[in-house]
């Protein structure tokens, strides 16, 4: 399998295996990736996804093979309707581990998840105007929003590599931690998520920072009250003071 699923508690791991390629993207990869993704995002059981790749690499981008049936007008796979910024559609929080490489579209896959942890030598690339290509799939409306328009100018016109350690600097991820230590600190915060965390304000939360992008300070303040104002009614905010009053672990009710 391109994309291997394990359950850990609460969370589903996703790997990336395609290994021997240091994980580059290809059409099957981004279709079962997505499928698993549509998956994990229905099961009840299900309370946070963490994202990783196998051997030595997150995603090192596009697979050449794809790039040179572009080039050469023999690329025939049938493209999938998902765009590669899905993750930020789900309800479910999705975890990147980037372990190693990230670059080009691996990059994209992992700055759309929701929280990035990453190795602290990990290497890091949008890789584009070295390859003749432009900022792709929105990475050149993400990046600014998050390490800012200078840092966002650098690392897209220069194609430079930089490592884990420098990502989160910048704002692109929230935790550099040692290579071995990454995938167990990334499903340990999962697992948090999943044991005290509401999935159903996890949700909202999601929608409110991803579509809070595209609004103004005043619109968003408003979907603000009027989402506060039906979180009142729901059982988590009950179960939520109760645990809390109580002194107990949570128990929130899945998502529908």
């Amino acid at each position: 399998m391109v994309v291997l699923s394990e359950d850990d508690g609460g969370v589903r791991i996703l790997t990336f295996n395609r290994p021997e390629r240091l994980n580059a993207w290809t059409a099957e990869m981004g279709r079962r990736y997505f499928d698993l993704l549509e998956e994990a995002d229905r099961d009840p059981s299900v309370r946070a996804v963490v994202v990783t790749g196998a051997g030595k690499g997150f995603c090192a981008g596009a697979d050449f093979a794809d790039l040179t049936a572009i080039q050469t007008g023999k690329y025939a796979e049938e493209q999938d309707p998902r765009p590669n910024t899905f993750p930020t559609t789900l309800r479910t929080p999705v975890v990147a581990a980037v372990n190693g490489a990230c670059a080009g579209l691996g990059m994209v896959h992992a700055l759309v998840c929701d929280v990035v942890v990453t190795a602290g030598d990990a290497k890091w690339t949008t890789a584009f105007s070295r390859r003749g290509l432009v900022a792709e799939y929105g990475l050149g409306w993400i990046l600014p929003r998050l390490a800012g328009q200078a840092r966002a100018m650098d690392l897209l016109l220069s194609g430079r590599v930089f490592t884990g350690a420098e990502a989160c600097a910048m704002g692109l991820a929230v935790r550099a931690v040692p290579g071995e230590r990454l995938l167990a600190e990334a499903v340990a915060y999962a697992k948090e998520l999943a044991a005290q965390c509401s999935p159903a304000s996890m949700a909202i939360i999601k929608r409110q920072i991803w579509g809070g992008w595209q609004t103004g300070l005043d619109e968003a303040r408003d979907e603000a009250v009027r989402l506060m104002t039906e979180s009142f009614r729901r059982p988590d905010f009950a179960e939520g003071v109760a645990s809390f009053l109580e002194r107990r672990p949570p128990d929130f009710p899945p998502l529908a």
